[in-house]
């Protein structure tokens, strides 16, 4: 992803749109061939120096006006008669966002592919855990027992979701951007709309209904999935992280050499990959609101708002693909400790549970009483310290309407997983259909 937006693929991006716009412009007769031959000669990333385009940049307001000024200078010194046809037509703004957007379409199609390497993790490890049974946490206590495979396919379910969400915005997100001065082309007079046919054929672009210099949308629209998908992987790291502290230590990150480490604790085992998820989570939000800050755009070309974007979206893209990496490190090697997950879960002597026999008595006694009876029950077990199966075996009321198996059973956890195996098939199954 860096090298997507090194200072070498956002030239590369600029000077694909400069070579594509003389193909097209050719393809109608508007230039000859042979200014075509010398342009694309020219627009190499390779062939221009970074530090002194950066230097130029800081006068001229964008990467676009020296860079298409040093263009012509090259083809110029080559082919004379060439220079007088690049940039036909087109303003620097649209050299930046079609470029911009071929370096979104990469970097689009890097984040499909580790999606979907993640998904695929997420889904063997789902599957592999469907039944293992570990506290669920409300309001960070201890509530009635789920699975882990449930947890992780709740993942899997956000990172299935934005998958989708990237191929749906894919076709508006790949769109050419090509109106000129003001967005009129009036330049080309009428062989504007051929030449916008023609060049969006050339680069593998939708040709949208007109230009979008000052509507930002389809760029925001992008900023939020990718807020989005840093969002559900600090999920994932706020809970790994809280699985791995050491009162829990049910689930940890893959250990390697070195990792996770203290300098002056010899004991640590630190969640190093969960910190990067969620440090990425925090910082992604300021990033899209910056894109959404800088949507008001004024008029035809803007101030200032347009120059926000122009760290903005690589930044943010930067950020989400190395969070991607670091759960991409996590998830195959998840370490599971389900002996500590059961020990946990006895933690509460039986509590936690309560609820699968207070259930079971309403049906019985009716509802407040099967929840008077069973709350009392509660209270003298955390008062006495005692276990929850040994206080209602030992009350009349609770025997004379469940039987000694009938407590054991509402009393083990692996009896109390509800849907859990439902919704980790479920998820499975909409992670398979989308990956046909």
């Amino acid at each position: 992803m860096r090298a997507v937006f090194s200072d070498r693929g956002r030239v590369q991006g600029m000077l694909d749109f400069e070579a594509a716009l003389a193909r097209a412009e050719s393809r109608v007769g508007l230039i000859p061939t042979e200014a075509v031959v010398a342009i694309e000669a020219a627009c190499k990333a390779e062939l221009y120096d970074p530090a002194t385009l950066a230097q130029a940049i800081a006068t001229a307001g964008n990467s676009a006006i020296p860079l298409v000024k040093a263009l012509g200078k090259r083809i110029a010194a080559q082919n004379p008669d060439a220079e007088r046809y690049v940039h036909l037509g087109a303003t620097s703004q649209d050299a930046m966002d079609t470029g911009l957007v071929l370096q979104l379409r990469a970097a689009a199609a890097l984040l499909e592919r580790d999606l979907a390497a993640l998904a695929h993790a997420l889904a063997l490890q789902a599957e592999r855990h469907a039944d293992t049974p570990l506290a669920g946490r409300t309001w960070l206590q201890q509530a009635t027992p789920v699975t882990l495979g449930m947890k992780l396919a709740g993942v899997l379910g956000a990172v299935t979701r934005h998958r989708q969400r990237l191929a749906e915005l894919e076709p508006r997100l790949f769109c050419l951007q090509f109106g000129g001065a003001s967005g009129s082309l009036a330049a080309l007079g009428e062989q504007a709309w051929p030449v916008s046919e023609a060049l969006a054929r050339e680069l593998g672009l939708n040709l949208p209904e007109q230009p979008w210099h000052t509507q930002r949308d389809r760029l925001v629209e992008f900023a939020g999935l990718l807020g989005l998908i840093a969002g559900s992987l600090g999920k994932l790291g706020r809970d790994l992280s809280l699985l791995m502290q050491t009162e829990a230590g049910e689930v940890f990150e893959p250990s390697a050499p070195g990792k996770g480490g203290s300098s002056t604790m010899p004991h640590k085992r630190n969640p190093v990959s969960a910190a990067v998820l969620i440090g990425a989570a925090t910082r992604a939000p300021g990033l899209v609101s910056t894109m959404f800050a800088a949507m008001p755009q004024e008029h035809e070309r803007s101030l200032g708002l347009w120059h926000a974007e122009w760290e903005t979206l690589p930044e943010l893209c930067c950020l989400v693909s190395g969070a991607l990496q670091q759960a991409l490190l996590v998830v195959p090697g998840l370490e599971v400790d389900v002996a500590r997950m059961r020990e946990n879960l006895d933690l509460s002597r039986g509590l936690v549970l309560a609820e699968a026999v207070s259930i079971a008595l309403a049906q019985r006694i009716g509802r407040d009483a099967a929840h008077h009876l069973v709350e009392q029950c509660c209270r003298q077990a955390a008062q006495e310290g005692a276990h929850l199966r040994s206080v209602l075996g030992a009350n009349a009321e609770v025997r004379a309407q469940l039987s000694s198996d009938e407590l054991d059973r509402l009393l083990d956890p692996a009896h109390y997983l509800g849907q859990a195996r439902r919704w980790v098939d479920q998820a499975l199954a909409e992670h398979k259909h989308f990956s046909r």
